[in-house]
C-alpha cells in the first residue's frame, strides 16, 4: 500500500512540472503598475525654502598684535574673559626703551646747553655787527652755529617723543568691549612688532560676541534668489528651528570659488542671541523665497526628470499615461504643478517599467 502512494505522488509531481514547462499551468505575474504606490493631485499651498549652510563668526573680531617687539612681561587676561574698551591686555618688557629714553633725555640736555651757548655768542656778535666791529662773515658763521644747535635740540626732542610713543605701545590695550577668545603667547616669549614689512606676532584673538554673523558660500544659482534684508530661520543640522533668526546684511558683488564651487559670499546678522550660538558652530538657514496658495500640488517623488522634461505618470483605469508638466515652487515634500495635470487625478509615485501611453 505504501509503495503505491509514493508512486502516485511522484507521478503527480512530474506531471505538474511538465505542465508548467509547456505552459499548461499559467500563473500570471503582477503588473508593476498594479503594485505601485499612488497619490492624488490636490490643491494646497507651497512655500519654497532655500536651505543654506554657514558658520557662526563674530561681526567684530581682531587678531591683537603688538606695535613694538620685545619680551612678553605680563599677560593680564585669560581666555573667555570679558573686557572693556581700553583695558590692559598684555605688557611688553620696556627695559631697553627706558634706556633709550634716558639716553634721549641726556641728549636733549646737551643740545639745550649748546643752544644757550651759541645763542649767547650770537647775541654778542649781533651787537658788535650793528656797531660794525665785526665782519659780516663772522656774524653769519655765528648765526649758522645757532641754527645748527637749535636743529640738534629739535632732533633730540623728536627722538624722545618717538621713544615715549614706543613706550606707550608696550601696554597693549583692548580695542573695544568684548571677549578674549584665545591667547597665543606665553609670558617671557619674545614677540615681533607689527610693521610694514611683516604682520607681527599675534598675541591674542579678541571678539565682540554680542553681534554674531553667519558666513555662507552660496552657489551662483541660489544667490540670485537672495536679497539684502531677507529674514531666515536658524537651525542646527537635521533639527527644527532653534527660535533664532538672522537677516542678510551682505551679498558679495563678485563670485569666488570655494571647494570647486563658484558662488557668492553671504553674511547674515544674527538677531538677539540667547547663548545657543557660539563662534565656530555650523548651522543651517531656511530662507523663504516664494509662496503659492491654492495651486495643484503633488508629492515631489511623483515628478520624474527625462532629459530636459519633467513628467508624471497618471493612472487611467488599467492604463498609465505619461504627462509632461510645468513645475513651479517646491518645498520639502510637495511640488506645484502649473500645467499638465488636473486636481483629483491619480498619479504614480514609482516610475513604471512597462510601456505606457505618452501624452505631451
Amino acid at each position: 500500500m505504501k509503495i503505491k502512494i509514493v508512486i502516485v505522488t511522484v507521478g503527480l509531481a512530474a506531471a505538474m512540472g511538465i505542465a508548467w514547462w509547456v505552459g499548461w499551468l499559467h500563473i500570471p505575474e503582477p503588473k508593476p503598475e498594479d503594485a505601485a504606490a499612488t497619490a492624488t493631485a490636490t490643491r494646497d499651498a507651497v512655500e519654497s525654502t532655500l536651505v543654506l549652510s554657514g558658520e557662526v563668526t563674530p561681526a567684530f573680531q581682531v587678531e591683537v598684535r603688538p606695535e613694538v617687539g620685545g619680551k612678553v612681561k605680563k599677560i593680564h587676561v585669560a581666555a573667555g574673559q570679558q573686557v572693556s574698551n581700553g583695558d590692559l591686555l598684555v605688557t611688553i618688557d620696556d627695559t631697553d626703551l627706558l634706556n633709550e629714553k634716558a639716553s634721549a633725555e641726556t641728549e636733549i640736555e646737551g643740545a639745550r646747553i649748546a643752544v644757550e651757548k651759541t645763542r649767547g655768542n650770537y647775541d654778542r656778535a649781533n651787537a658788535l655787527f650793528k656797531e660794525k666791529l665785526i665782519s659780516k662773515e663772522v656774524f653769519a658763521n655765528l648765526d649758522a652755529d645757532l641754527r645748527i644747535s637749535e636743529n640738534s635740540l629739535e632732533k633730540a626732542e623728536r627722538k624722545l617723543q618717538t621713544v615715549n610713543d614706543r613706550l606707550s605701545k608696550t601696554r597693549v590695550l583692548a580695542p573695544g568691549a568684548g571677549t578674549i577668545l584665545d591667547i597665543n603667547v606665553n609670558e617671557g616669549q619674545v614677540v615681533v612688532g607689527a610693521a610694514s614689512v611683516n604682520s607681527g606676532t599675534m598675541l591674542l584673538l579678541f571678539a565682540d560676541l554680542t553681534r554674531l554673523l553667519i558666513n555662507a558660500h552660496v552657489n551662483q544659482l541660489d544667490a540670485s534668489r537672495l536679497l539684502v534684508g531677507q529674514e531666515m530661520a536658524i537651525r542646527f543640522a537635521d533639527e527644527e528651528s532653534i527660535g533664532l533668526n538672522a537677516r542678510i546684511e551682505f551679498i558679495a558683488p563678485v563670485a569666488t570659488v570655494k571647494n570647486n564651487i563658484k558662488g557668492f559670499e553671504v553674511q547674515a546678522l544674527i538677531g538677539k542671541n540667547d547663548g545657543k550660538l557660539k563662534p565656530g558652530m555650523s548651522v543651517s538657514m531656511d530662507v523663504p523665497v516664494g509662496r503659492a496658495d491654492g495651486v495643484v500640488t503633488v508629492p515631489i517623488s511623483a515628478v520624474f526628470k527625462e532629459k530636459d522634461d519633467k513628467v508624471v505618470y497618471v493612472r487611467k483605469g488599467v492604463e498609465i499615461e505619461r504627462r509632461k508638466v510645468a513645475v513651479g515652487l517646491t518645498d520639502m515634500s510637495r511640488a506645484e504643478i502649473k500645467s499638465g495635470l488636473e486636481e483629483g487625478e491619480e498619479i504614480l509615485l514609482v516610475e513604471p517599467a512597462l510601456p505606457i501611453h505618452k501624452k505631451s
